[in-house]
C-alpha cells in the first residue's frame, strides 16, 4: 500500500515547509488578535504541526462555546482516516471551515492498545480499532456536539475510513436523524483492493495484524463491507457527497468511493479539472477539493471551483 514510502516523502517535505507553521503556532494572545486562522494546504506542514501538537484539536476545532449561526445552523464534525488523527488530518480544512463561520468539531477514534504504524499527532494510533466500535464512539461524540451547540443535526466530513465508518453509524446506530450531510473524501465505500494486494491469499489477515482490525474490515469483499452495503447504500433524509480523485492509490479502484442511491452527489475531481493531482493522502489538503467541500456544505451559495495544478502527497 506504499504507506511507509509516502510517509518518508512527507517527512522530507516537512523539513522544507516548517516556516509555514509560524502563523499557526503563534501565542494564544496573538491568535486572539487575528481576524482569521491561517489555512495551509500542505500535508507536510500538517505532519510538522501534528508532531509538535499531539492529541490536540486542529486549529479552529472544538470550541465548545460555539453556537451555530443562522447561515450555518449545523455544526460540522470532522472524522479522520485510518492510521491518521484529527490534528494531522484536518490541519487545512478545520481552520478553513472556522473562518467560513462554521462551528467545527473533531475527534480521535479507534485507538486500541498495541503498536501500529500511523502518522504523528496522537499518542496512540487512531482509526485502527473495529469499525463498529469506532462508529459507537462517533455517535457519543455527535451527541456531545448537539448538546453543547443546541443544534438538532450535524454535518460530517470524513476522509478515507472517516467517510465510510459514519455510514455504519447512520445505518445501525440511529445516526441518520442526527446528520444532514455526509461528505466523504476518498472513502472506500465498496472496499479496497489495495492495488491488488488484498486479493493475495492471507493478505487481508496480514494487513489486519500489522495495521489494525479496521484495515482488514475495509478490504473489498469483507464481511463488514458486504453488510454495510446490503439493502441499500444510503439512508433516507441524509444527503451524501463523495469527492474522489482518479489518482487514489489506497481506495482502489477509485470508483470504490462512489455511492449508489438517492441523495448522492459523486464528484470526480478530474472530471472538472484534469490538472488536479490529489491522491488518497493529499485530498484533505487539496484546495480545489476544499472548494467542493464548501459547496456541499452550503449548496445555496456554491461557486464554481477553480482549476489549476495541485500536487499528490502534499496538496496545494
Amino acid at each position: 500500500m506504499r504507506i511507509p514510502r509516502m510517509l518518508s516523502t512527507l517527512f522530507t517535505l516537512g523539513a522544507t515547509t516548517a516556516l509555514a507553521l509560524s502563523a499557526v503556532t503563534a501565542t494564544p494572545a496573538a491568535a486572539e488578535e487575528r481576524a482569521e486562522l491561517p489555512v495551509v494546504y500542505s500535508s507536510a506542514a500538517a505532519l510538522a504541526y501534528a508532531a509538535a501538537h499531539p492529541d490536540t484539536p486542529p486549529p479552529g476545532a472544538n470550541d465548545w462555546s460555539c453556537k451555530p449561526s443562522s447561515a450555518h445552523p449545523r455544526p460540522v464534525v470532522l472524522v479522520h482516516g485510518t492510521l491518521e488523527n484529527m490534528t494531522f488530518n484536518w490541519f487545512a480544512l478545520s481552520p478553513l471551515l472556522a473562518n467560513a463561520g462554521y462551528c467545527v468539531f473533531a475527534l480521535n477514534y479507534g485507538q486500541v492498545e498495541g503498536i501500529h504504524l500511523g502518522v504523528p499527532g496522537a499518542s496512540k494510533t487512531a482509526g485502527v480499532g473495529p469499525i463498529q466500535n469506532s462508529a459507537a464512539e462517533l455517535g457519543t461524540f455527535v451527541d456531545k456536539v448537539l448538546t453543547a451547540t443546541g443544534a438538532s443535526q450535524v454535518d460530517m466530513i470524513g476522509h478515507s475510513q472517516g467517510g465510510t465508518m459514519p455510514r455504519y453509524y447512520l445505518k445501525y446506530l440511529g445516526g441518520a436523524p442526527k446528520v444532514g450531510t455526509l461528505i466523504g473524501l476518498s472513502p472506500g465505500n465498496h472496499g479496497s483492493t489495495a492495488l491488488g494486494l488484498a486479493k493475495l491469499p492471507g493478505a487481508p489477515e496480514l494487513l489486519g495484524l500489522l495495521l489494525g482490525t479496521a484495515i482488514q474490515q475495509q478490504v473489498a469483499g469483507s464481511p463488514f463491507i458486504t453488510d454495510l452495503n446490503e439493502g441499500g447504500e444510503t439512508q433516507p433524509g441524509v444527503h451524501y457527497t463523495v469527492i474522489q480523485s482518479q489518482w487514489d492509490e489506497i481506495a482502489t479502484p477509485y470508483t470504490t468511493a462512489f455511492l449508489n442511491g438517492a441523495g448522492v452527489d459523486n464528484i470526480l475531481l478530474q472530471d472538472h479539472c484534469p490538472l488536479v493531482g490529489a491522491d488518497h493522502l493529499s485530498i484533505p489538503f487539496d484546495s480545489i477539493a476544499a472548494r467542493w467541500v464548501l459547496n456541499a456544505l452550503d449548496p445555496a451559495h456554491a461557486t464554481t471551483p477553480p482549476c489549476y495544478p495541485t500536487l499528490p502527497f502534499n496538496g496545494a
